[in-house]
């Protein structure tokens, strides 16, 4: 019966994207768009382009998961829809971990466009193009749950969103898109050790570096992962059969 429940919940949320054309342009396109801007500045320095895309193949998913998740989560909460969900057998960990399951599958996808495009045609070095896909989707699984996990503490949509300066930029400013996390001072280089998207990006340059999966890559993999679930356990406990 959970697993019935949770990909029930799964089916709904897949349902409700595939008629929201903005939100599929939101995660399927944008990040392809974006990553072909950052292609084009470069204009030929593939060295840097390579260097500066690695680190966007694992944010792009991460922010847009982040932000689609948290809006729509938090819209369950202000209609009715999780309270009316809530009084029905299926616990709360069905409830979330079938939102993962439908932004899990969602970020599939988004990591297949944007990886094959950046792979391709854009010429991005990631090693090997599918297990680059693969931690791609393990940072977009990481914002979708710390995505529902903000949603709690938020009472509207606009509080929702600025929730992403708290929790996004920190990991985007130290994940070493813009300085080599070698070249920062030590108490910055320590702040984005406990940062979990810094390993998304770390697992991408060692898969790029060695050309292959590494243990150094899976560990790190392994650390973005366990940190999603943990995300969602503690998002599961901030739902109530009362709603704000």
């Amino acid at each position: 019966m959970p697993a019935r429940a949770t990909a029930s919940t799964a089916e709904r949320i897949l349902r409700q994207l595939r008629h929201d054309k903005r939100t599929v342009a939101l995660l399927l396109v944008l990040p392809a768009v974006l990553l072909t801007n950052v292609w084009a500045m470069y204009d030929g320095r593939h060295h840097s382009f390579n260097r500066v895309g690695l680190a966007l193949l694992g944010l792009f998913p991460f922010i847009t998961m982040f932000l689609v998740t948290s809006v729509a989560m938090l819209r369950e909460r202000t209609t009715g829809t999780l309270e009316r969900f809530l009084t029905l057998p299926p616990g709360k960990a069905d409830l979330l971990f079938g939102y993962g399951l439908a932004f899990g599958t969602a970020a599939v996808a988004q990591a297949a466009v944007a990886t094959t495009l950046a792979c391709g045609p854009l010429g991005l070095d990631a090693g090997n193009p599918v297990i680059a896909a693969l931690v791609a989707v393990a940072s977009a699984v990481l914002g979708v749950a710390l995505g529902l996990l903000c949603s709690a503490f938020a009472r509207s949509e606009f509080q929702a969103v600025q929730f992403m300066p708290a929790v996004v930029l920190p990991q985007l400013l130290l994940c070493g898109l813009f300085v080599p996390r070698e070249d920062m001072s030590s108490w910055l280089h320590a702040v984005s050790d406990v940062l979990p998207l810094t390993y998304a990006v770390d697992a991408l340059r060692e898969l790029s570096a060695s050309g292959g999966a590494t243990a150094t890559m899976w560990r790190d993999v392994a650390i973005v992962a366990a940190t999603a679930t943990a995300a969602l356990v503690a998002a599961s406990t901030t739902l109530r059969r009362r709603s704000r």
